[in-house]
């Protein structure tokens, strides 16, 4: 079992079992703000304006997949000593040519998207200010000089204010707009009105997921948590964040079924979708809560700016790394968990290169005037990437790359199954909508 000679923030050596902890709590809240975006609080907000409460036991499973998904990524660091692109690599070249091309065409689309998303609500608090584009600009610059002059630990507890201020936001509209218990309860009873499969799909899966589940491991290891003793403090970790993704999606569900399905108020579809909110939430409550959801709406979409900044170019330092050394990376296990290689990849030409890939070129494309449309086309892209991901965790997962002791039970196994099938199915679903 790899080991390494990390200490924790206490001075203990890492090798020592860890009893979880809420204190040592972080990668999984970063992992779930940056997972929930704008466009998945409108999906929910959809649903639950379209079917009210029919859908919530979807929600609750789909909590329970991204917990059986974070938790697969973070095992395979901890256990093996090695990160989630050494283990794709061990696969096979093929997933090295997926990955490059993937993460190329990827970035270039979520830049975009991110930045139009922080910028909507700035819009919208400040109508008589600069325009969308500027907006858009300056939140992507923000962005890129905080990830660049920041490492891990600021960087987390600016993620953990964040959530923070997104948690008290949606609870708070939630609570106002009075939930009916009954009905809540009632909705937890697997049931598939006419016309809801797809919006079921997408709740169970879509909401916090996205190749930021797989930078979650990178995380765990910038945290310092380098080996298997740091196990059960990784699992809380995770429990926490995805049963906190939960409550948001359970909230907006409501704020959905008692604010828009009871008056059949339609959303627009995308970010813009949360502005139609904010009037109504205007007209029923006043201005007062309109601005304190349009906040909550930046702090959403601004932590999934900077968590991908942070995240993804750490995926990506990897890949290179891997793959102009890869002897190399095979022989030094040990060196892979560390938070040192994380620093160091953090401070690297690649971690940098593609901080500036995420932020320059995807501006080019603010200048189509539609840049809603792109959160559509970063969730075709997204569906492509989460198959992927369960997929080959259950192949690392159930082979000799994984000490015997943290391979894959029947539990963890039927989840990824589930999960890869799932995605399957949504990734099939969003390329027959595209509009060929």
């Amino acid at each position: 079992m790899a080991e390494t000679s990390a200490t924790t923030e206490t001075g203990e050596p890492a090798s020592r079992p860890r009893e979880s902890s809420w204190k040592y709590i972080g990668p999984g809240i970063v992992v779930a703000a940056t997972g929930v975006g704008a466009g998945d609080l409108v999906a929910t907000l959809i649903a639950g304006s379209k079917f009210g409460y029919t859908l919530m036991w979807a929600a609750v499973i789909g909590c329970v997949v991204k917990i059986s998904l974070a938790e697969a990524a973070g095992r395979w660091h901890l256990a093996t000593g090695r990160t989630l692109f050494d283990g794709w690599r061990s696969i096979g070249p093929w997933t090295t040519v997926y990955f490059a091309i993937y993460v190329v065409v990827w970035g270039f689309i979520y830049g975009a998207t991110a930045m139009s998303s922080s910028a909507l609500p700035i819009v919208a608090l400040f109508p008589d200010g600069p325009g969308l584009k500027f907006w858009a600009i300056v939140t992507g610059l923000t962005g890129l000089a905080f990830v660049w002059f920041n490492r891990y630990a600021v960087f987390e507890k600016v993620m953990t204010v964040l959530i923070g201020i997104m948690f008290v936001v949606v609870v708070y509209v939630a609570v106002r707009v009075v939930p009916d218990a009954g009905a809540s309860f009632a909705g937890l009873l697997p049931v598939l009105p006419d016309g809801s499969l797809l919006y079921t799909l997408g709740l169970i899966g879509g909401v916090g997921g996205t190749i930021t589940m797989a930078a979650y491991g990178y995380w765990v290891n910038a945290k310092g948590w380098g080996n298997s003793s740091w196990m059960k403090v990784m699992r809380l970790d995770n429990r926490v964040a995805y049963i906190t993704t939960g409550i948001f999606v359970v909230a907006m569900l409501i704020v959905g079924a008692e604010l828009l399905h009871a008056s059949q108020i339609a959303l627009t579809s995308g970010d813009r979708g949360l502005i139609d909110l904010g009037k109504v939430l205007e007209d029923r409550f006043g201005s007062a809560t309109a601005t304190l959801f349009l906040v909550g709406f930046f702090a959403a979409s601004f932590s999934s700016l900077i968590g991908v900044w942070h995240g993804v170019s750490l995926m990506f330092a990897d890949f290179v790394e891997r793959f102009r050394a890869p002897s190399a990376a095979d022989a030094s296990g040990k060196e892979h968990a560390g938070p040192a290689v994380v620093d160091r990849q953090q401070r690297s030409l690649p971690f940098r290169a593609y901080l500036l890939w995420l932020t320059f070129p995807p501006m080019t494309l603010l200048w189509l005037d539609e840049p809603f449309g792109l959160v559509i086309a970063y969730g075709v892209l997204g569906a492509f990437f989460m198959p992927f991901l369960a997929l080959t965790l259950l192949w690392l997962l159930n082979s000799s790359r994984t000490p015997r002791e943290w391979r894959n039970g029947r539990l963890s196994n039927g989840m990824l199954a589930l999960a890869g099938l799932l995605f399957i199915v949504l990734c099939v679903q969003q390329v027959r909508e595209l509009p060929w």
